[in-house]
């Protein structure tokens, strides 16, 4: 999944596209990267009507957490 999204109109970004992608797709949740055009990656989760955004440092981090939820109810 990819496709490109407008950003929104500021002084820095005129009518700049932002490149995304899909990582993962459940029925209720989606997590996905954008590519923003200051070179920085962003990582999305839709859960529901909340989204979260990431770096890349912060999203590994909520990726350990999330294995070490699922090791502690095995």
């Amino acid at each position: 999944m990819s496709d490109q999204r407008k950003t929104p109109k500021n002084d820095s970004q005129d009518d700049s596209l932002v490149e995304t992608e899909g990582i993962a797709e459940t029925e209720n949740y989606i997590a996905w990267i954008s590519h923003e055009p200051d070179g920085e990656t962003v990582y999305h989760l839709e859960l529901g009507a909340v989204t979260l955004h990431f770096f890349r440092e912060e999203f590994l981090e909520v990726l350990d957490l999330v294995d070490e939820a699922r090791e502690a109810l095995r």
